[in-house]
C-alpha cells in the first residue's frame, strides 16, 4: 500500500489529545473570530449528555481536526487551520466544568486542568486564540478577570456563562465521561501540502446534506446492519415511496403538527434540528413505534398531495379545495385525517374542518392579510378538541363587513376555484376565467352597443379598468368560447357567447340589459352573498385583525440582528398592553412578572433548564435581582432569551394569551 507523504490522519480521543503534555495549539491571525453562540452551544452539551447517557460502546464524532506544524524554529505547537471554532467552544466547556468543581472534587478538576493549561507554564491555555483576543480568551478561561473587566462582553464570556449555568455539580462526572468520549480525526500536514486546498475539499465538496438526508442518517445511526435493513425496509423506504420529492416537506409539516410550533427551514437545518429535539434517543423498541406512526402519517400525506386516492369522493373534493392555497395547512389537515381514520372525528366533522380553513385562508387573502405562520397555532389549538380549534381559526378569520369591502374593490384571489365553488362546477378542465369587460378592450369594444370605448370619457374609463379584475366582472367560461369572446363587445357575448355556456352564473350574464360600473358592482354584491355563505366564518368573541403573532410562533433569531432594539411595536399579555420595543425588555418584564404571578413555574422552568434564574451571581456578567435571594442573568442571547420566554410562559400556563405585534423593523428581519 502507497501511503500519504504530506497529509497525517489520525482517529483520536479528542480529551486524550488536548491532555497530552505535547499538545499546544495556535490560532493563527488570518482566522476568522470566534463566532459560536449559545444555539451551537446548547448543542453541543445537548450531544455530550446523550453520549454520556448511552453505552461504553458509543461515542460522538467531531468531524475532523485539521492542523499544520509551526514553522518557527524549535517549536512544536500546531498552527489550527480548520476547527476553532469546535476546540475554543470546547476548552470553554472544559472550564466551565473546571471551576464547578475545583472545590468540591479536587481530583476531577486536576484532571480538567490537564486539558486546559500547558505543563511547563500553567499561566498559560494551551489554545491560544490570535493575538487580539488571546487575553480576553485566556482571562475567561484561568478565571482572573480583574474587577473593571467585570461587565466585560465577548462571546468568550457569554459561551463561558451559559455553560456555567447549566452544569450542576451532582453532574459533572457524567458531563466528564461524555466528554471523554468524543472523538475526531486529526489531521496534520506536512512542510509541502497545500493547505488552502486541503481545507477547501474538507469543507467545500459536493452538496450539502438536506435534512431528510440528516434525519435518514440520525435515524440509523447506531444500528447493527441488521437493524437498519428493518427500519430500512419496513418504514423508510415506504415514507419515501408515499411522499416522493416531497419528503422534506413531509418532515416538516409533521414536526409542526407534533409540536405546534413552527419548524424554521432556511440557513439552521431547522427541521433536522427540530427533529433531534423532538426524538432526543431513538433506541430500537421506540424507534419501531416512532416509525410506524411516521409511516402512517406518510400514508396520510400521500393522499394530500394526491386527494383523487382518497376512499369517498366528498373528502377527496374537499382536498383538493385545500390544494388550491397550497400546503401550508397540511400539518393541521394530517392530524384531522388521523383522527377521522381512527373514528374519533366523523366525516361531518372532518368536512367542516376542511371548510373552516378554506375560508380562513380565502377571507386573509381576500383582505390581503398574510397566511403564513398560522398553522402551529391550530395545531396548538387542535389538542383542546373541535371547538377549540373552530374558536382559533374564528380569531383570526377576516369578518364579513372586511371580505365585503375587500371584494367591492380588490382583485379576486383564487378566482378559478371561487367562481368554480359558486356555480358548483368541481372540474375546472376546459375553463378560463373571462372579463366581462376585458383588461385591454379595444376602442370599438362597447358596454350597451351605442357608445364606443373611443368615447367613453377618463373617468369612465378609469373606472371600469379598476374594476376590472373584481369578482362582479369575471366569470368562467368554456376554452371554446373564450377566443370568440376576447375582443367582444358586451352585447355579442350576451346574445351569442353566454346564453351556452355550462356554467350557471356565466349563463346568467345573458340576462343583463347593458354592461357598465352599475352593473358590476350589482353583481359584485350578489357574488359576495354567496361567497359569505360558502365561505363562513365560524363564531367567535374577538377577531385578531391587528396582525398579532402568538408567542409561541414569534421568530427565533441568532445573535442580536440589526434592528433588534425595535423588533416589537408592542406585546399583549394577558388583555394587558405592553410598551415593549425589544426581547432583552420583554425577558426582563415576563420573568419579573412570573415571579409574582407564578412563581412556582418559574422556578420549575429554571431548574428544568439550568436557567435563568439562580440564587447567586456566580459568575460575571448582567444580573438583575428578583428578591435579595434569587438573581436572573441576562447575558444571553436573543435566540436564547426567546426560548426562555416560550417555555416559561407554557409552562405557566399562559403562552396562549401572550402576543407580539412586530414593528415594520421586525417583519422585515
Amino acid at each position: 500500500m502507497v501511503t500519504a507523504t504530506n497529509v497525517d490522519a489520525t482517529a483520536v480521543n479528542t480529551i486524550g489529545w488536548l491532555s497530552d503534555t505535547e499538545t499546544s495549539i495556535v490560532v493563527p491571525v488570518y482566522q476568522r473570530q470566534y463566532r459560536w453562540d449559545i444555539g451551537g452551544c446548547e448543542q453541543l452539551l445537548a450531544d455530550i449528555r446523550a453520549v454520556a447517557a448511552s453505552d461504553d460502546r458509543h461515542t460522538h464524532f467531531l468531524a475532523s481536526i485539521l492542523s499544520t506544524r509551526s514553522s518557527e524554529a524549535g517549536s512544536t505547537e500546531l498552527v489550527l487551520i480548520d476547527g476553532q471554532q469546535r476546540i475554543t467552544t470546547l476548552m470553554l466547556l472544559v472550564a466551565a466544568l473546571q471551576h464547578t468543581v475545583r472545590d468540591s472534587d479536587p481530583a476531577l478538576a486536576a484532571e480538567l486542568q490537564r486539558v486546559l493549561v500547558r505543563r511547563d507554564d500553567p499561566t498559560r491555555t494551551k489554545l491560544r486564540p490570535h493575538r487580539a483576543w488571546a487575553e480576553v480568551f485566556e482571562s475567561v478561561v484561568l478565571d482572573r478577570r480583574t474587577e473593571g473587566e467585570r461587565m466585560r462582553a465577548s462571546r468568550f464570556d457569554d459561551n463561558y456563562a451559559f455553560f456555567r449555568s447549566q452544569i450542576r455539580i451532582d453532574e459533572a462526572p457524567q458531563i466528564w465521561r461524555g466528554l471523554q468520549k468524543l472523538e475526531h480525526v486529526a489531521i496534520t500536514l506536512g512542510a509541502d501540502a497545500n493547505a488552502q486546498q486541503i481545507f477547501e475539499s474538507l469543507n467545500s465538496t459536493g452538496e450539502p446534506l438536506r435534512d431528510h438526508e440528516l434525519i435518514h442518517n440520525y435515524v440509523l445511526m447506531g444500528l447493527s446492519h441488521e437493524e437498519q435493513r428493518e427500519i430500512e425496509d419496513e418504514y423508510w423506504l415506504p415514507i419515501e415511496r408515499n411522499t416522493g420529492d416531497a419528503i422534506g416537506g413531509f418532515w416538516r409539516h409533521f414536526l409542526v403538527m407534533t409540536t405546534g410550533r413552527e419548524v424554521t427551514v432556511a440557513g439552521e437545518r431547522g427541521v433536522y434540528d427540530a427533529f433531534r429535539a423532538e426524538f432526543p434517543r431513538l433506541d430500537l423498541r421506540t424507534l419501531r413505534a416512532h416509525a410506524a406512526e411516521w409511516r402512517a402519517f406518510s400514508d396520510i400525506y400521500r393522499i394530500l398531495l394526491d386527494p383523487a386516492q382518497a376512499p369517498g369522493e366528498r373528502i377527496a373534493r374537499q382536498l383538493a379545495y385545500v390544494n388550491t392555497f397550497g400546503r401550508g395547512m397540511y400539518p393541521l389537515v394530517m392530524r384531522a385525517y388521523r383522527d377521522h381514520t381512527r373514528g374519533t372525528l366523523t366525516e361531518d366533522a372532518f368536512v367542516a374542518t376542511l371548510e373552516h380553513i378554506q375560508s380562513l385562508l380565502l377571507r386573509r387573502a381576500t383582505v390581503g392579510v398574510p397566511t403564513d405562520r398560522l398553522v402551529a397555532r391550530l395545531c396548538r389549538a387542535r389538542e383542546g378538541g373541535q371547538e377549540a380549534l373552530e374558536h382559533a381559526i374564528a380569531r383570526i378569520t377576516p369578518s364579513d363587513e372586511r371580505v365585503r369591502v375587500a371584494l367591492k374593490y380588490s382583485d379576486l384571489p383564487h378566482a378559478a376555484y371561487v367562481l368554480g365553488r359558486i356555480a358548483g362546477v368541481d372540474d375546472l378542465a376546459g375553463l378560463d376565467v373571462e372579463h366581462v369587460f376585458p383588461l385591454a378592450p379595444s376602442d370599438d369594444w362597447s358596454g350597451d352597443g351605442e357608445r364606443a370605448w373611443r368615447d367613453y370619457t377618463d373617468d369612465e374609463q378609469n373606472s371600469h379598468r379598476a374594476l376590472a379584475q373584481t369578482i362582479g366582472n369575471i366569470t368562467l367560461l368554456e376554452q371554446s368560447r373564450t377566443e370568440r369572446a376576447l375582443d367582444a363587445s358586451f352585447p355579442e357575448k350576451r346574445d351569442d357567447i353566454y346564453p351556452g355556456s355550462a356554467v350557471s352564473t356565466t349563463r346568467e350574464l345573458a340576462e343583463v340589459t347593458t354592461w357598465s360600473t352599475a352593473a358590476i358592482a350589482a353583481r359584485t354584491a350578489d357574488l359576495t352573498r354567496r361567497v359569505l355563505e360558502i365561505w363562513r366564518r365560524p363564531a367567535a368573541v374577538a377577531i385578531d385583525d391587528d396582525g398579532l403573532t402568538p408567542i409561541l410562533d414569534a421568530k427565533r433569531r441568532r445573535g442580536w440582528p440589526r434592528g433588534w432594539q425595535r423588533e416589537f411595536e408592542y406585546v399583549e399579555y394577558r388583555g394587558e398592553h405592553w410598551e415593549v420595543y425589544d426581547i432583552k425588555y420583554l425577558f426582563n418584564r415576563i420573568f419579573k412578572r412570573l415571579w409574582a404571578d407564578a412563581r412556582p413555574a418559574v422556578e420549575s422552568f429554571s431548574a428544568r433548564r439550568g436557567g435563568p434564574l439562580y440564587d447567586a451571581k456566580s459568575w460575571n456578567g448582567a444580573w438583575d435581582e428578583l428578591d435579595p435571594e434569587h438573581f436572573l442573568y441576562m447575558g444571553w442571547d436573543s435566540k436564547y432569551m426567546l426560548t426562555a420566554v416560550q417555555g416559561v410562559l407554557d409552562e405557566a400556563g399562559f403562552a396562549s394569551e401572550v402576543f407580539v405585534k412586530y414593528s415594520y423593523i421586525g417583519a422585515a428581519m
